[in-house]
């Protein structure tokens, strides 16, 4: 579905399946949004954005499989900048991913988290030990006293330099799908029971939860 907003101010598509081979459900949304100014729930935490211009781009998944062996991925990144004439431009970037398994398998998240810091270690050894706890606080469930899955890496106002964060958020795209690949192929031909498919619907809820 590609869709305009009324005021031509920002678009996007929404790609929605559903019943397929591998995923029961699947949410992959692009948006880009721009303004004149500064909703004020904005700006109270960032007071230096208020007056400014801004756009904001970004790229959302969350893909719920038919086999409970297989678990929920989700990933996210964007894109912010906020913009006044006669002053620098400010920006950032944002996202990460994580995974919510319904039956752990030991060895995919080893295989998650060690090629997750292979990724971030061109850019800093202390990039994935940062990122990782920040997926791990963001994605935790107070009323449960647990994490929503087995957490992966998670960001925001990333700005160190726009050439390095932009590569850094692009290379965590290609990272995702082949980690999330590789653990499909795995696991797609695993045969399950209506038992373990019940488990796999109690273990989603998380989401609503989160």
């Amino acid at each position: 579905d590609s869709w305009t907003r009324d005021d031509k101010r920002g678009s996007g598509l929404t790609n929605i399946l559903s019943n397929g081979n591998i995923f029961e459900k699947g949410g992959i949304n692009y948006s880009i949004i721009t303004g004149d100014k500064m909703p004020k729930s904005a700006t109270a935490l960032r007071p230096e954005l208020e007056g400014r211009k801004y756009s904001a781009l970004g790229v959302s998944l969350v893909l719920h499989p038919e086999n409970p062996f297989i678990p929920t991925a989700h990933a996210n990144v964007r894109f912010f900048i906020a913009e006044e004439q006669g002053k620098n431009p400010i920006w950032w970037f944002g996202g990460g991913f994580d995974l919510t398994p319904y039956y752990g398998f030991d060895e995919d998240a080893v295989h998650w988290h060690q090629t997750a810091k292979k990724a971030c270690m061109p850019f800093g050894e202390d990039v994935y030990p940062k990122y990782k706890k920040w997926c791990d606080d963001y994605f935790y469930l107070p009323h449960r006293k647990e994490t929503r899955g087995i957490g992966g890496i998670f960001f925001d106002y990333k700005k160190d330099n726009w050439e390095k964060d932009f590569k850094f958020v692009s290379d965590l795209g290609i990272t995702f799908q082949m980690i999330f690949n590789s653990i499909i192929k795995k696991k797609y031909k695993k045969k399950w029971t209506t038992k373990e498919k019940e488990l796999q619907y109690i273990k989603r809820g998380r989401y609503a939860e989160f």
